[in-house]
Formats: C-alpha cells, structure tokens, sequence
C-alpha cells in the first residue's frame, strides 16, 4: 500500500489560494492609485515589507503617529449575519479614529487577517470594506497579512487587526497640555454603537428576536471623522480631543485632560439614538451605559468658547457637534450632573 504523503494543503492551509487573494489585493489597490501618482510604494503589495514615500510631505517639524486596534467581538455578528462588506469599514475607522486625536494625518494602513480556513469570496468581501475605509480616510493601503489557522480559528471563524500611521507637524499636535480653565466640551455624534460593547450586545441578543432593521443597526459601520477633525486642526480651532471608544464617554474624555482639570458632563444633554435606548430597556444601569457604550457621541472636542460657531460649520447636519459640558480646575477628574433622557 502506497503511504499518503503529509502536505501543507492536507493539514488545512492552502498557499494557492492565498496566493490568488494576495494578487487581488495588487490588482485593487493599483486600481484606486491615480496614474499621477509617482510614490515609490506603488504595486509594492506582495514584497516582505511595505514602504510609503514620504519625500513629497511637506510639514515643518513632523511628528510620526501610530495607531493599531481591531473591532472586537463584533466580527461574531458579522460572521452569523453574513455580511461582511462594511466590518473593514470599522476596521479602518478605529485605527485613523485615534490618530487624529493627536491631530495626525493618516498616511497607510496595514491589515491583519486570520482566518480558520481561506474563503476567497469572503475575504474579499472584507478588503472591499477596508478599501473604503481608507478612501473615506484618505490613506493608502500599502499591505498586511492574511494568516489561515486550522485549528486555531474554526472553518467560518475570523479574526482583524489593524495598524495605521499619521504625521503632524510639532505645532499642530493637539495634546491635553493645551486644554485650559473654562474650556467647552463638545460632542460629535455616532453613526450608531461602532466597535464597542458588543460582548454585552450579544449576550442581549440570546434572549431577544432579532429583526432585520436590528441587524441593520448593529452592522452599520463606525463613523470616520478625519476629513472634518484635520480640518479644525488646520484651523488651529481644537485644543484636545477623544475618541469615544472602549469605556464609553467616562473612561475617554478624561483621558484627554491634564490631572488638574476636571471634566464636568451635564448628561441630560446627551442625545442618545434608537439603538441605546433600546439597549437601556435590558436591565442595564445608567452608569454601565455611560462605561460601554458611546451613547450616540462617537468624538469629543474641547475647545475654546469663541471658536464653537467656526467648529460646527466644517460638519454635517447628522454630525453637528452639540455642547455636553465644560472644562474647571479641580483634582476631581470627572464630575456628573442630571440624568440622561432616554
């Protein structure tokens, strides 16, 4: 009897087939570079290292930033809703999301993609939406990987990461030594609950019917403010900013704060979506909302009062920043009054 040989393929991983993703990615990258456009990273995808020509950049005293992240469990929900177009789409989103905090221009990303076993048509699914992520972002996608995992991931499993670097010149870099007594607090809406809280969502889920309109919320994709935020950082308009992430509105904003100052929060002028105050009728306290999730505030601004008025002409009717507090010295970090309307 002949002896089976062992093979790559045989114990779960197939190079072939990541091989034709990996000339996709060339092919769809290449295609949303402009003819124009001369930098040295161009049809770099596939090479051991990715490179961004920064010769062209022209900012005074820059500064580098990095940002890195992935969009937690709700991937899950993606996965058992099938839709997988728009979860690049958050990827991107919480990676540029941090950069511009410190008031960076996003430059390139990179993804990371580990999967149990290598579906090309859903792989692709999930590129499209880092793809246009990075349009909407303005930065290049210049590489990254695609791990399959047997094994270690099952076959329909997935998991994303994401790396991301930005430039800022040294006098544009917004940090919370600017943040100063008397400072307003303003608040720029979500697109929905974004890329947190999901653990708690899906726990939820078990015990509740999910319609499709739910599954439309729950999967609609985080917001990406670089175009408005790098705008009012080229104005010189913003003293500090947070991204309101994982630890909701408390754990954020006070990050963005020097220990001497404290943020003062009227909550009653939180305008909370459909979503949250759906979430609040599950048995869920004031306070854990205010902890997990954004509550329909995807982006803090603090700022200078005569500045308010010039801030909110550089957004949206949907993304019109509304004032939520304000900024006094104190040793108390945070400082809570009145109640949410949900």
């Amino acid at each position: 009897m002949k002896k089976i040989q062992n093979s790559y393929k045989k114990s779960g991983v197939n190079i072939s087939v990541a091989n034709r993703l990996v000339n996709h990615i060339a092919k769809v990258t290449n295609k949303n570079v402009q003819k124009t456009d001369r930098s040295f990273n161009v049809s770099n995808i596939g090479a051991f290292g990715s490179v961004f020509d920064i010769s062209n950049i022209k900012i005074k005293d820059p500064v580098i930033v990095s940002c890195t992240d992935g969009v937690g469990t709700k991937i899950d929900l993606a996965n058992r809703f099938k839709k997988f177009d728009t979860i690049g789409i958050d990827l991107v989103a919480m990676c540029v999301n941090d950069l511009i905090v410190q008031g960076a221009k996003p430059l390139f990303f990179l993804d990371y993609i580990a999967v149990g076993k290598l579906n090309l048509n859903k792989t692709k699914k999930i590129l499209k939406g880092i793809l246009k992520g990075c349009k909407i972002s303005d930065c290049k996608l210049i590489g990254g990987e695609t791990a399959e995992m047997p094994g270690i991931y099952t076959k329909d499993k997935f998991d994303l990461a994401g790396f991301s670097v930005g430039i800022v010149s040294k006098k544009k870099f917004l940090s919370k030594r600017n943040v100063k007594n008397g400072n307003l607090i303003l608040a720029v809406p979500s697109s929905g609950l974004h890329s947190n809280g999901y653990s708690l969502v899906r726990s939820i889920l078990k015990n509740n019917k999910i319609t499709n309109s739910l599954k439309k919320e729950l999967l609609k994709p985080t917001k990406i403010y670089t175009r408005e935020i790098l705008k009012l950082v080229n104005k010189n308009l913003i003293n500090s900013a947070a991204h309101i992430t994982g630890g909701g509105l408390i754990e954020n904003i006070t990050r963005s704060t020097p220990n001497n100052f404290c943020v003062n929060i009227d909550l009653s002028k939180i305008k909370p979506k459909k979503i949250f105050k759906w979430l609040k009728t599950k048995n869920i306290s004031d306070l854990e909302m205010l902890k997990t999730f954004n509550c329909g505030i995807g982006f803090c601004l603090i700022v200078e009062k005569k500045n308010v008025k010039k801030i909110k002409r550089y957004f949206s009717k949907d993304f019109m920043p509304f004032e939520i507090g304000f900024i006094t010295k104190s040793t108390k970090k945070l400082k809570l009054f009145n109640s949410v309307k949900w």
